[in-house]
């Protein structure tokens, strides 16, 4: 796995039957390297659309989007399983919306959210992973642009999964669109740890809420600090893995589980993911505006009781 089993219990043999197979999982980001991890033993970038130079092939040109979507759906092939994603059977559609410095435009992610939604049918896109953010500068940040493109996305049925941001710990720094109230917003869980984000070592830089319609934020927590997940290959030792902190890397930790969820429960609505979410993470006491519901624990999650 890419992160600790006995945090979150993806490997339980109870959950061994559940990959994510047939699940779509809409990544917004850097793009993405057609490492082996997603092209064995089958092809699962289904769709790929770059919004900021528009080549045809797919390509990751910071590495960001890469390892994003090997922690959702990563098969683990060029490490012989070591470095597996959470749903290892899930199929990726992918836009590229930022550069190779990690900036983007909001009309560019714009029209990436319009383009899922339009397509969302045809790929049987369940799940948008947006581990992207922007300081809101909007006196009504509810109103704002991303925010009504991703909530159009949620009142479409895709389960909307977004990073708290890494402008921690003050209050009130979670990131647009994980504003929103109708998204699941993830911070990390792990963040007391001192990491390299942005060329410093930092500590507590998880996103803490609430909103400035003081909405509870974030929603969940995951694990997001020194995460081992996919590489192009000019970013790596020739291991074809490297290691990113940050709620970049805690959000597609939760997307690949509802991947997962989805696989079991195909009919539940974005609405019951969330509320399943909530309701089975684990308390780990911490304040609402920083853990949100809690640690995910994937196993209780697929699991739940009364499903």
């Amino acid at each position: 796995m890419y992160l600790s089993r006995k945090i979150i219990h993806a490997d339980s043999p109870r959950l061994q039957s559940y990959t994510g197979k047939s699940i779509g999982v809409a990544v917004l980001d850097t793009g993405i390297y057609p490492h082996e991890d997603f092209i064995f033993p089958s092809n699962r970038i289904v769709a790929f659309k770059d919004f900021i130079h528009h080549r045809p092939e797919c390509y990751d040109d910071n590495g960001h989007g890469t390892h994003v979507c090997g922690i959702i759906a990563g098969s683990g092939k060029r490490s012989e399983g070591r470095y597996r994603g959470i749903a290892p059977g899930a199929h990726l559609i992918v836009g590229k919306v930022l550069d190779s410095s990690g900036n983007g435009s909001i009309p560019h992610i714009l029209d990436a959210i319009r383009w899922v939604i339009d397509n969302r049918r045809l790929y049987n896109i369940r799940i948008l992973n947006i581990s992207v953010g922007s300081e809101s500068t909007d006196v009504d940040e509810e109103k704002s642009i991303l925010v009504q493109s991703v909530n159009a996305a949620w009142d479409n049925g895709i389960t909307v999964i977004v990073a708290a941001g890494n402008n921690g710990p003050k209050r009130m720094s979670v990131t647009s669109p994980g504003i929103s109230r109708k998204v699941i917003t993830v911070g990390s869980s792990d963040d007391d740890k001192a990491v390299m984000l942005g060329g410093s070592r930092i500590h507590n830089y998880s996103g803490r809420g609430p909103t400035r319609r003081m909405i509870p934020k974030p929603d969940i927590v995951a694990p997001g600090s020194d995460i081992i997940s996919c590489c192009p290959p000019y970013y790596s030792n020739s291991s074809g893995y490297t290691a990113r902190s940050g709620t970049s890397m805690a959000t597609p930790i939760v997307s690949g589980a509802a991947a997962l969820f989805l696989s079991k429960y195909p009919e539940m609505t974005n609405e019951q993911i969330k509320y399943y979410l909530q309701n089975t993470a684990t308390d780990l006491h911490l304040p609402r505006n920083q853990q949100g519901y809690g640690l995910l624990n994937v196993e209780r999650f697929i699991l739940a009781p009364g499903l």
